[in-house]
Order: structure tokens, then sequence, then C-alpha cells
């Protein structure tokens, strides 16, 4: 596939960063609501971002040479407010360009003009005593924890939405406890000539995918320390494109959040175990599932000019150690999102959390309270040998060729050119080819890979 040249792709992504020298002050953020002068009981917002991507070499099995996609992704919220709550609307439409049936194109790219969210929201005071209570039915999306299991995709062009009933209490002292029934909305359409072509089709849900669990934090402890607990079900049966899933994900986090002149934490234990199919549409037999993810993270940020952080942070996904076996040690992700963690998704994602043993060490600055700079060196294995890269597709049965999958090396810059209404995000990654990806039988073995991309997201 075509992409564009190397020379020209440079020399955007370079204007924009020379850009950043002259930048002006921020200015208050403009609303389309206010500008209409709306009644106070209606809220009027959007966003509207655009991005282009372009992939100079390949990892995916099955695929190969470059890539590139245009995305667009505008979202319509409207709310209408009462004393006692409101009705939340989210129209969603995200569409592509550029690509073909050779990109990794798939829902999570293409989810051309839907409905995102459509609830209605409860504020029931002390409904049960000790803090406030609000109760949302309907359609919606949101973000739990650090959103490794539960996440309001934002770097992806398409986002996760779910529809049933949720819960959420939150105590005076901090502390609060939310509970949820959920059918996940399945994003459709799923065939490749459809998404090319950006059709329209209704997004549905059923029972056939049901998601439900709590999730809680007790408040602010000693040292500025959190603590979460959470238990999370998901009973998934095979139908289509849907892969039979009953598991059971419960999980610890301690948590210290970045300030000036402070360490930061994080540290989070999650096991899993049920049982599962590894692929969907197979015919294979179910297996016993017994898996888990492990995240440790601690970095200090300096109390200085342009606020320098350094960072560490390590992540242990399980990974399925005997394809023979009527065992899967695979850890699901779930519904989380893998950007903020692991680097850009879109055509790019070349690090998923499964099968994964991957240390990183970062530094970022912001030189303006309104442009931040961070770069980042992740280093990648697998952590069985005989189990996928999964975000390749590409997989050594016999573990002869090793774990070591490469070296990531990214960096990004974002400038809220207007806070609130403009932001610029733009960076590159590049993926050094370790052992694993020179040796591995289905790998395409082309080498570096280099990913870049510019982003533009209007908010109104």
């Amino acid at each position: 596939m075509k992409t564009m040249s190397g020379m020209r792709a440079g020399a955007v992504w370079l204007a924009c960063i020379a850009s950043l020298v002259n930048a002006a002050e921020p200015t208050p953020p403009w609303r389309v609501g206010r500008a209409l002068d709306l009644p106070n009981w209606i809220e009027i917002s959007g966003e509207q971002r655009t991005r282009y991507e372009t992939l100079d070499g390949q990892f995916r099995a099955g695929r190969d040479g470059g890539d590139q996609a245009l995305t667009f992704r505008t979202s319509l919220m409207t709310q209408f407010k009462a004393e006692s709550g409101r009705i939340v609307t989210e129209v969603l439409d995200a569409r592509q360009y550029l690509s073909d049936d050779g990109s990794p194109i798939d829902a999570t790219m293409v989810n051309a003009l839907d409905i995102l969210q459509a609830h209605a929201r409860w504020d029931a005071g002390d409904l049960i005593p000790g803090g406030t209570n609000t109760v949302r039915i309907g359609r919606e999306t949101l973000d739990l924890g650090n959103r490794r299991l539960i996440a309001r995709n934002a770097y992806r062009n398409t986002i996760n939405a779910f529809t049933g009933v949720d819960w959420l209490w939150q105590a005076d002292g901090g502390a609060w406890v939310r509970a949820f029934y959920f059918l996940p909305v399945r994003r459709l359409p799923e065939d490749v000539d459809s998404l090319l072509d950006n059709e329209v089709v209704a997004d549905t849900q059923s029972f056939d995918q049901q998601f439900f669990g709590v999730y809680g934090d007790v408040g602010k402890l000693p040292l500025n320390l959190h603590l979460e607990g959470y238990y999370l079900r998901l009973q998934e049966e095979a139908t289509g494109n849907l892969r039979r899933r009953h598991l059971h994900t419960p999980g610890l986090r301690l948590y210290r959040a970045a300030a000036p002149g402070a360490w930061d934490l994080e540290v989070e234990s999650t096991l899993q175990f049920g049982s599962s199919q590894l692929r969907a549409g197979t015919g294979q037999a179910q297996l016993d599932h017994l898996a888990h993810h492990q995240h440790f993270g601690l970095g200090y940020t300096f109390d200085a000019t342009w606020k320098p952080r350094l960072g560490v942070r390590y992540d242990y996904a399980s990974g399925d150690s005997n394809p023979n076996d009527l065992d899967n040690g695979r850890f699901d992700t779930l519904f989380g999102a893998r950007r903020f963690e692991f680097g850009p998704t879109g055509i790019y994602g070349a690090i998923a959390r499964a099968n994964l043993n991957s240390p990183e060490y970062s530094v970022s600055v912001r030189p303006r309270s309104n442009l931040d700079v961070s770069l980042s060196h992740r280093f990648v294995w697998l952590a069985e040998s005989r189990d996928a890269w999964t975000a390749a597709n590409v997989r050594d049965v016999t573990g002869a060729s090793g774990t070591e999958v490469g070296q990531q090396l990214e960096l990004r810059i974002r400038w809220d050119v207007l806070p609130g209404n403009f932001r610029v995000d733009t960076g590159l990654a590049h993926l050094f080819a370790g052992g694993f990806m020179e040796r591995a039988p289905n790998s395409t073995r082309e080498g570096d890979v280099n990913f870049v991309w510019l982003e533009f997201t209007f908010q109104f």
C-alpha cells in the first residue's frame, strides 16, 4: 500500500513542532452552547478530531509494506438537565480514509454515525446514607481505575459503550463504590468491505454478552495513597465474531498521584479465572482459564521549571504456556485501553496487554503550561515463548524463536494551542526488531518499523 513519502510526512511533523516556539498564550475555551445562549437546562458540546497516520514497515502476520490512514472522529453531546438528574445523548461518527484491504481495519477504527450514549441519570441524593448516590440507566461510556480493564477510549478512533444500569455511591470522605450490569455494545458492521466504505449500520447488544461487577476506592490513605478493589464478570457466548468467555477478574490497585517535588506510585495486581476460547469462529474446545496481570510504576516530578518527571514502569501479562493442552493462560484485558501505557494504536498498536513481559523508562517535561513533551523507551518480550505476539498474530508454537520481540522508542508532543478548544498531538514511534520478529515462522521479517502521526482536535 502506498504511503506519504517519509520526507513529506517528516516535513509536516517538523513544521508543527517549529510552530510551538512562538505559541500564543492560552485563552478561555469557547462553547457552542454559550454562543447560542441556550437556557440553563440544555447543554450542548462536541468534538472533532482529524488524524493522519503513516506506517513504514510491517510487523503483522500476512501483511507487507507500509500503510496509512486518515481518520475522523466527530461527536455531539446534548444534556437535558433537571434538579434531580439529566438525560444524556451523544452521537459519534468515526470514519477512515486512505485504507485498503491490506490495512488492519476493524471496528476499532470505524463506527460511522451511531448513538454512543443515550441514558437517564438520577441524582438520588442520600438514597443510601453516608454519601451521594447516582443511578444511570441506558447506554453509556465510562472509565474505571487506570482504564486497563474498562475505558472510554481516547486515542482509538471508536469508543466502547455499554447498555444497562450503573450505580455510583460517593462518600463524603472520598471513598466511592460503583456497581453495574451491562450488555456491551457491539459495533457494526464488522466485515472489511463495509468498514472500508464507512457503511452506516446500527450498533447492537444482546444477552449473548453480559458484563457486570463492582469497583471501589477506600478513599485517601496516609501518604496520599489510594487503594482500589474490583471484581468483574464477563459472560460471553460464541456467536458471530464473539468467542466464548466466562471470566472472573478480581484485582487491587494502590496508587499515589504525581505532584511536583514528590514521588508517585502505582501497583496493580489482577487475577483472572474461568473458561475461554483463544479464537472466535474456530469450533475450538472450551479451555480452563487461569491468567494474571501485574503492573508496577514509580516516578518523581521535580519542583522546577518545565516540571521534569522521570519514571519507570513494568508490565507482566501472562501468556498460554502450552498450545496443545486444555488450559488457557493468556490474560484478557476485557474492555480496557492500552495507548496510555504501550504507545499509539491505530494502524500501529504493536504492544498489547497479553503474553507480555515489558519494562519501560520515560522522561517528560512541560516547557509551558499548555505544552508537554515525553520520551519513552520500552523493552518487549513475550511472557511465554510458545504463545502469540498477539498484536501481530505472530507465533512459534515450538518456542524456538525465543521471546525477544524488540524495543519501542516513542516521542510524543501535545500542545493545547487554545486550551479547551484546539489541541495538536503529534509524535513518532520506532520499533526495533528483536530475535522473535526475525525468526518466528509467520513473521513478516521486514525489520524495524516506523510510525508517525499528526492529530488535530477541536472541542466546541
